[in-house]
């Protein structure tokens, strides 16, 4: 019987570095690492224990260093613009786990989840004198779909193999799409499964895949710009489905069609 103690573990990571597990059963769990708050692993039921993320198999968990995979936060932000580090520095900074955690904007019942925040590092006000607190809230729900909650930017790598149907990658892609779907279907046909993406508070999406040796990753990020004293909230809600065009079993476009 799975025990209720299990459903959030607090370990030490690789190089000593903290780091959550969740699990809602035996078959759904993500891991969170402090460093970054970065989400490092998620396996869900239908995953059948694979890991659905995308993880760089040369990753450094060497503060200052990045982690390079999974889902990062870039902030305040994406690319490499001015005297700030490239893509920001909440990825390379401690989160701390949020002792007063605002409420979950996401119906779906959870047991299994872990609140952060970033509020300014010291030695950053001098390269980015801005006051700012940033909140990632992740869960998972009953089956494994992974729930990030987050008031920023956030860059999402799939662990997934090439295709040539539907949106194809052939060659390096990095495009910009304005006033996207709140629902986006990612197709794996090779594994015969297709991820479903739902956003909420992100209109737009700039996909990119490197493509050649790196080309089993694809990227969704979706860049905000705010005012001072302005606050954004965003949800997204990441999910499997063992199907895709070729499987014969489900159309993926069901998926972007229905509730």
């Amino acid at each position: 019987m799975f025990s209720e103690k299990l459903h959030v573990e607090h370990r030490k990571g690789v190089n000593g570095l903290d780091k959550v597990i969740l699990r809602e059963n035996r078959q759904c769990s993500a891991e969170v690492y402090l460093y970054g708050g970065q989400v490092t692993s998620w396996k869900n039921v239908h995953g059948v224990g694979e890991e659905l993320l995308f993880f760089s198999s040369k990753a450094s968990f060497r503060p200052p260093r990045a982690i390079c995979g999974g889902i990062l936060i870039c902030f305040p932000q994406f690319g490499n613009i001015g005297s700030l580090e490239r893509h920001g520095f909440a990825r390379n900074r401690i989160w701390s786990v949020d002792p007063d955690p605002p409420p979950c904007s996401s119906n779906i019942p959870r047991k299994a989840f872990i609140d952060l925040i970033l509020r300014n590092p010291e030695e950053d006000m001098k390269i980015w004198p801005h006051m700012f607190e940033c909140r990632l809230g992740v869960a998972l729900g009953s089956t494994g779909d992974l729930i990030p909650n987050f008031p920023s930017p956030i860059s999402v790598k799939y662990e997934f193999t090439e295709q040539e149907d539907a949106i194809t990658f052939e060659s390096e892609v990095d495009k910009v799409y304005l006033s996207t779907p709140t629902k986006v279907a990612i197709l794996d046909h090779e594994r015969k499964r297709t991820f479903e993406l739902r956003k909420y508070g992100l209109p737009d999406a700039v996909v990119w895949n490197p493509w050649d040796k790196k080309a089993k990753a694809a990227c969704i990020e979706e860049p905000i710009t705010l005012k001072p004293g302005e606050e954004w909230r965003e949800r997204q809600e990441i999910s499997t489905v063992p199907s895709s065009y070729c499987s014969e079993q489900l159309d993926p476009r069901r998926l972007l069609l229905s509730g």
